[in-house]
């Protein structure tokens, strides 16, 4: 456990160090309202979560310690967003529709309304 542990904590330390230098890179280049950093972490990050996934099914030899390092660890570092995105295609993947529009539409407003409620209760 301590050695898997020890492969998500610099996979996520990675993945979150290029998680800033990508958005402040975007930012800089390009100074638009539409947060496209955050947006473009997120597909790139849940391009990667899927080819992963894909890769490390295919390539049954690449131990597991790697599989947690790139998907739990980068990709959990880099957006979480790529763990909700492959979540979802597994559920439609199996057909689970309802499960899938519940899953999706109850995180994406609980979420928004979390963050509001946050801010509301923190803020001066």
């Amino acid at each position: 456990m301590t050695r898997t542990l020890l492969f998500v904590a610099i996979g996520g330390m990675l993945g979150s160090v290029c998680r800033y230098l990508s958005t402040t890179a975007a930012v800089q280049f390009l100074p638009w309202a539409f947060p496209v950093g955050t947006f473009a972490v997120n597909v790139v990050g849940s391009f990667v979560m899927g080819a992963a996934v894909g890769l490390f099914e295919r390539y049954t030899t690449m131990g597991s310690d790697w599989r947690i390092f790139v998907t739990a660890g980068f990709c959990g570092g880099f957006t979480t967003f790529s763990a909700f995105a492959f979540e979802n295609l597994v559920l439609l993947t199996e057909r689970q529709y309802a499960l899938f529009a519940a899953y999706s539409l109850a995180s994406f407003v609980l979420c928004i309304a979390a963050a509001l409620a946050g801010l509301i209760l923190t803020r001066p």
